[in-house]
């Protein structure tokens, strides 16, 4: 997905920027980078994070950079910030973006005289063409309407001028962006995280399609936030780090009341129930409290050197790199029966080969309780999966060896104890050899996010969307 994070105060910002931008990395692996304004000049620099962390990479650059303003991102797209000279200025432009139609906005942008100087993996650059959308417009606030009306996918953006920051929310909302108001000025990103350490408190939540421009003395509204919005689910079902909340609503607390709710209603007999770690372990704590089950750490994830499992370019790779930071626990495991809570069910294959070591290592059975309702529909918008295929979900191969076409009677699958969803959750549960599989309900998951469902995307899971 990304994160970013951008400040502007009345005394320098580096170190702020630096350790803002750096309680993002959990929302990206591919690329780092940072921009600081000082007196019109820009200073910036792009690291790749695949295989060390932000920190490590921008330590040794901290003393080229200056200013009382400055912007950063972590990617899993491009290579960004991108630096623009313009009829608007000079400005920096971050996105958390997934740009749909690039090739046909490129085609017209080419067309037009334009040309694109930035390339990741031999495609253009996405930030760069949101840029070139930008400069279109005869203002800001017109340059930025111009990217909503044209671009398909989403895209939040954060653009440091000479002027502040203008931070500019996706128009239907899918990424968040927090306003924190600081000592001596104020701080912007994707994260709440980033904000409690450095001083800031939370003061705003940017609305969808809403564009506000940021100084160390204060913010003012440039456009009014549109009236529909579809923030997406897989902030609170794993993306977001616990201590986070978007709308209001708390990561961990709506983990938790997921695993409370699944407990309550589940009539399996078990010992007691263990976490995935990281984003299932919230709902394993909900589930022992509605379950009334100890909770034990028969899994724990080793952190000091294992990256997130989506850093390696190839699935292998991912699969590899997910197998060896989770370590089973012989001791708590041998001859018991487990309930193990995680966020999802993508592939399958990482999760196979986790239920294979735990019977290895002694559980008598495996018991699994996934948040969130299966995945039935490839993002469109935000691009979670990384899938190239439909066939890469596990639903969708089910559904192929059920149907002969993995495209056929979807909405069937996607209700909750239709003869179809039961029939295709017990083929996944003989396929990762698991005693028992459940999923919540999406009525579960919506009740515990706490807003309409109409505000939310599920796409994912039912199909539903706005384009």
């Amino acid at each position: 997905m990304g994160g970013f994070f951008g400040t502007i105060k009345k005394e320098n910002c580096v170190a702020d920027l630096f350790y803002g931008v750096d309680y993002n990395s959990h929302m990206g692996t591919k690329r780092g980078g940072m921009v600081t304004l000082n007196n019109g000049n820009f200073t910036r620099s792009i690291h790749n994070i695949e295989n060390s962390y932000f920190r490590t990479k921008f330590e040794a650059d901290l003393p080229s950079f200056s200013g009382n303003s400055g912007i950063g991102v972590i990617s899993d797209t491009d290579a960004q910030p991108i630096i623009i000279n313009s009829h608007l200025g000079k400005f920096a432009v971050v996105t958390v973006a997934k740009v749909t139609n690039l090739p046909e906005l490129e085609k017209e942008l080419l067309a037009k005289g334009n040309h694109f100087c930035e390339h990741s993996n031999g495609i253009t650059n996405q930030s760069e063409l949101v840029s070139m959308l930008i400069i279109e417009g005869k203002t800001f606030v017109e340059g930025i309407e111009n990217v909503y009306n044209r671009l398909k996918g989403s895209c939040s953006m954060l653009l440091l001028t000479e002027n502040g920051i203008i931070a500019a929310r996706d128009k239907y909302g899918r990424t968040p962006i927090m306003i924190g108001k600081g000592k001596n000025g104020y701080a912007v990103s994707s994260e709440t995280c980033s904000f409690p350490n450095l001083g800031y408190e939370m003061d705003y939540n940017i609305g969808p399609g809403e564009i506000v421009q940021i100084t160390a003395d204060g913010f003012t509204q440039l456009r009014k936030p549109n009236k529909k919005m579809q923030i997406c689910s897989f902030l609170w079902v794993y993306y977001g780090y616990p201590v986070c909340e978007y709308e209001g609503k708390n990561v961990d607390e709506m983990r938790f009341d997921c695993g409370v709710e699944m407990g309550k209603n589940d009539d399996i007999d078990a010992d007691f129930v263990s976490g995935i770690p990281d984003s299932g372990v919230g709902m394993s704590l909900g589930y022992a409290v509605g379950k009334q089950i100890p909770y034990k750490r028969a899994i724990v994830k080793y952190t000091p050197t294992w990256p997130r499992s989506f850093t390696p370019p190839t699935q292998e790779m991912r699969e590899l790199v997910a197998k060896m930071k989770l370590i089973p626990n012989k001791k708590l495991l041998k001859d018991k029966k487990v309930v193990f809570c995680d966020d999802s069910i993508v592939r399958g294959t990482q999760l196979h080969d986790n239920v294979n070591d735990l019977y290895r290592y002694g559980a008598k059975e495996v018991h699994m309780r996934i948040s969130c309702p299966p995945l039935i529909y490839p993002c469109k918008f935000l691009n979670f999966t990384g899938s190239k295929s439909e066939l890469e979900l596990i639903t969708r191969r089910v559904i192929k060896n059920l149907e002969g076409d993995c495209s056929k009677n979807l909405p069937a699958y996607a209700t909750t104890n239709s003869p179809q969803y039961c029939k295709m959750v017990d083929c996944i549960r003989k396929d990762l050899n698991i005693t028992t599989l459940k999923f919540n309900p999406l009525e579960t998951l919506v009740k515990s996010i706490g807003l309409p469902k109409e505000c939310i995307c599920t796409h994912c899971f039912d199909g539903s969307s706005y384009e």
